[in-house]
């Protein structure tokens, strides 16, 4: 009896495992908000950061990661309006058309340096790096669906230089 125990334990361990497998991969594409690395798809246009967008109930979620999966910042957008989520480093420097960021007096934004990471056909969200070494990412509404020279960007941000993880 004791000989066959381990093999037993094993046998249940295996079969643990198995169902916690298929509860990991039940999980449907696009979830993860808030995470270091979501199961969703890198929209980002620029290689220096990783942006994801969620989709819920009518609402798009959209959040910003640094390239160590750091979660640098969120926000939510539906119908033209914008709500900064409190979540990441740089929530507080979330600029969105209903929201001014929070900076110091004395920290001046360094436009000249700044990027757009994602656009698509009703959001363009840029990186400005600040004066004190911090980061502002602003979210504004596009005017309509443009065209670029690599392709269409408002209706596939992968035509935009997207890249994947």
């Amino acid at each position: 009896m004791i000989k066959f125990m381990p093999r037993r334990a094993i046998w249940a361990g295996l079969v643990v495992m198995g169902i916690s497998t298929a509860a990991v991969a039940a999980q449907p594409p696009g979830t993860g908000l808030g995470q270091a690395w979501p199961n969703a798809q890198d929209v980002s246009s620029s290689p220096h950061w990783h942006v994801y967008v969620f989709t819920q109930g009518g609402i798009r979620y959209v959040q910003v990661n640094d390239l160590n999966g750091h979660v640098r910042g969120a926000f939510a957008t539906a119908n033209g309006q914008f709500l900064v989520l409190p979540m990441g480093r740089d929530a507080q420097r979330m600029a969105t058309p209903q929201q001014s960021p929070r900076l110091s007096r004395t920290v001046v934004p360094l436009a000249s340096y700044g990027e757009t990471i994602y656009r698509d056909s009703s959001i363009q969200l840029s990186a400005v790096p600040l004066s004190d070494g911090t980061m502002m990412f602003t979210a504004t509404q596009t005017a309509t669906t443009t065209q670029s020279a690599t392709g269409d960007c408002g209706t596939n941000p992968m035509e935009c230089g997207a890249h994947s993880n």
